[in-house]
This record gives C-alpha cells, structure tokens and sequence, in this order.
C-alpha cells in the first residue's frame, strides 16, 4: 500500500484538454487568429510555434508598425513618432516571445536570437532559423506544434 502511496506522489496528474494543441482548430485559423494567438501568448517563452503563427504574427506587426509610421506623419508632421512607439512597445514582448517558441520548434535554444546582434550575418542566420521546417520530433519545449 505504501509503494502505491509513493507512485500517486511521483506521477504527475495528465494534462486538461486545453492545454494539448488542437490542429483541427488551427487549420481554420486565419492571419488575425494566428496574431492573437502570438498576443495570448505575449510572455509565454517555453513551447513551441508553427511557421504559420510566427510569420502571420510578424506580417501583422510589421503592418501595424507601417500603418503606426503613417499615421505618425500624417497627423504630427514631425517625427514625434507616438503611435510607432505605442506599437513598438506593446508588440516588443510578443515578438521576442514568439521569436523564442519558433526556435524551440526547430529544436534550437531560444538563446539563438541573440544571434541578431551580430551585424547582417547574424540576422541571416536567424532569417534561415525561423524559414526552417518544424522538427517533428517531441523536444524538451513539448510535442511538435504542427
């Protein structure tokens, strides 16, 4: 009795259903779905992200950047810049959060987007990094995404 004591201790309960990817739901995602779905996880930097929601979430912001730009010199005639920081702030931690779950999806540390800081180089290895197919293997940041 008191080893079975012990296992219930040592096993780990299984996991609520909202938590395992639901790839029927996502093959109806569209580009919006795929950017909230970068929002919902804007501190989440464990896991894994498909291409689909890394590059949709990037499209997105990068819209919302250039519509935040114009809308700047349209309004402001300056380069006060206050929507583009607006933007720029409130996509920053999504951004490096998503950046980090789609190098765990290629099997590499999120420690790879530091890569960036080295001129051109750098930011071409990380272009190769984040075009890369999901490894289908499960990883230590969890099962494939896809």
């Amino acid at each position: 009795m008191e080893s079975k004591n012990m296992l219930d201790k040592a096993t780990p309960p299984p996991l609520p259903q909202n938590t395992v990817n639901n790839h029927a739901a996502e093959a109806n995602y569209g580009i919006i779905d795929w950017f909230k779905k970068g929002l919902k996880n804007y501190v989440n930097f464990s896991g894994r992200a498909r291409r689909k929601e890394y590059w949709y979430f990037f499209l997105v912001q990068m819209g919302l950047i250039i519509a935040a730009i114009v809308l700047d010199a349209i309004i402001f005639s300056s380069e006060t810049g206050l929507f583009y920081i607006i933007v720029a702030l409130g996509l920053f931690l999504p951004g490096i959060a998503v950046s980090i779950r789609r190098l765990h999806d290629t099997s590499r540390s999120g420690w790879w987007f530091l890569i960036s800081i080295v001129p051109l180089i750098g930011s071409i290895i990380l272009l190769v990094f984040m075009a890369s197919e999901t490894k289908f293997e499960t990883n230590q940041w969890g099962p494939p995404a896809k």
